[in-house]
Order: structure tokens, then C-alpha cells, then sequence
């Protein structure tokens, strides 16, 4: 059911985070929520097109990390292997 409402401890335990870090990021607005009453409600759909887009800035991060490690690693070497002259 794409439309699935949820509450914090089931989205909670559906990430495997504790529902202390899940409500700071509610409010924090950091993950898609709805307040109703005092209570957060997780549209499931919401939440799984969030984790997509954060294994897709995982991914971005990591490469530009790699790449920029690579860099590092080949200054690292013409410092030290200076070509000859």
C-alpha cells in the first residue's frame, strides 16, 4: 500500500534507528514527516523515495571523496618521485 501511514516507532524500526534520533530528525525536518496532533505520522512511499535520495548523495559523496583521495595520493608521489630532469 504506496500511501501507508506510519508512526514513528514503526518507521523507527523499520530504519533500525532509536525513535529519539528518527523524532529530532522530524523536527528538524531532515526526513519527510506530518505533524498531527502531537503526534508524527510517516507516509511509507515518503520515506522510501527519501532513502533513495540519500544512497544517492551517499554515493556523490563518496566519489567525489575517492576522487579526490586519488588526487591526493598522486600529488603525494610527484613530491616524492620527482621526475628528473
Amino acid at each position: 500500500m504506496p500511501d501507508e501511514i506510519m508512526t514513528l516507532q514503526e518507521i523507527a524500526d523499520y530504519l533500525k534507528i532509536a525513535e529519539k534520533t528518527l523524532y529530532g530528525y522530524a523536527q528538524k525536518g531532515l526526513i519527510p514527516a506530518i505533524k498531527i496532533g502531537s503526534a508524527w505520522r510517516f507516509r511509507k512511499a515518503d520515506i522510501e523515495a527519501w532513502l533513495d535520495d540519500q544512497r544517492k548523495l551517499t554515493e556523490e559523496s563518496t566519489r567525489t571523496r575517492a576522487a579526490k583521495a586519488k588526487h591526493e595520493i598522486r600529488n603525494a608521489k610527484s613530491v616524492t618521485n620527482p621526475k628528473p630532469k
